[in-house]
C-alpha cells in the first residue's frame, strides 16, 4: 500500500512539472510574439514618417514653385492636390480646350513634371493622375461622360505634336492617367456649403508607392 501511494504521488507531481513547462514555453512563445509584432509596428512606423516626409517635401516644392507663379491653382495641403477651376480650360458642358486653357497647360505642366519627376522623388512616384470634376447639373452618367471627356482632352493635349517639348516628356507617361469622377466628390466653401463652382475644376494628383500598404496598415493599427 505504501508503494502504491508513493507512485501515485510521483505521479501528480510529474504531471504538474510538465504543466509547468509548458506556461513557461507557452509565456517564452507569446514573449517573442509579442516583440516580433512589437518590432514590425515599429518597423512600419517608420515607413510611415519616411512616406508622410517624402509627401511633404514634394508639396512644399509645389506650394513655392506655384505661389510665385500668379497662376489659379489651388494646392491641398494634405494631400498635394492641385486644382484649378474648370473654367480655365473648358467653356460650359465642353471637353474642347480653350486657347486661354492651352496657354494655361504650357505653363503648368513643364513646372509641375519637373517637381515630381526630379531624381529627388521621381522613384517615390507611383503615379500621376489628372481627374476631371463637375458639379451637381444634370446626371450622374452625363456628367461622368463630360468629366472623363475633359480628363482625357487634357492628357491628349499634353503630349500632341501642338504641346512645347518639355524635358520629362518621355518619363511621365509612365506615370500619367486620367479619369473622371462625375460629382462624386463635391467641394464646399468657406462656410462648409457646396460650392458648384469650386466643385467644377481638374485636379492633378500624384500617388506614392507606399500609400496603399501605408493606408492598409493604419487601418489595421487602429482597428
Amino acid at each position: 500500500m505504501r508503494y502504491r501511494k508513493k507512485a501515485e504521488v510521483n505521479y501528480w507531481m510529474s504531471y504538474a512539472d510538465l504543466m509547468s513547462a509548458m506556461l513557461m514555453v507557452f509565456a517564452l512563445l507569446l514573449t517573442l510574439v509579442i516583440l516580433d509584432y512589437r518590432e514590425l509596428l515599429e518597423k512600419k512606423e517608420k515607413q510611415i514618417k519616411e512616406v508622410v516626409s517624402v509627401k511633404t517635401e514634394i508639396i512644399k516644392a509645389l506650394t513655392e514653385e506655384f505661389e510665385k507663379s500668379n497662376m489659379s491653382i489651388e494646392i491641398d495641403q494634405q494631400t498635394g492636390a492641385i486644382r484649378f477651376p474648370g473654367s480655365i480650360l473648358f467653356k460650359t458642358n465642353s471637353s474642347e480646350i480653350s486657347e486661354e486653357g492651352k496657354t494655361f497647360l504650357k505653363k503648368f505642366i513643364p513646372k509641375y513634371m519637373g517637381i515630381l519627376l526630379q531624381d529627388r522623388f521621381k522613384n517615390e512616384i507611383s503615379s500621376i493622375i489628372i481627374e476631371g470634376h463637375t458639379d451637381k447639373q444634370g446626371t450622374y452618367m452625363y456628367n461622368m461622360s463630360l468629366s472623363q471627356s475633359r480628363a482625357y482632352s487634357v492628357l491628349a493635349y499634353i503630349y500632341s505634336e501642338q504641346f512645347p517639348n518639355f524635358k520629362e516628356r518621355e518619363l511621365s507617361k509612365k506615370y500619367i492617367t486620367a479619369n473622371g469622377r462625375s460629382f462624386s466628390s463635391p467641394l464646399t466653401d468657406e462656410k462648409g456649403q457646396y460650392d458648384p463652382e469650386r466643385s467644377r475644376r481638374v485636379e492633378f494628383l500624384f500617388r506614392l508607392k507606399e500609400d496603399e500598404a501605408i493606408k492598409a496598415i493604419e487601418k489595421l493599427v487602429n482597428e
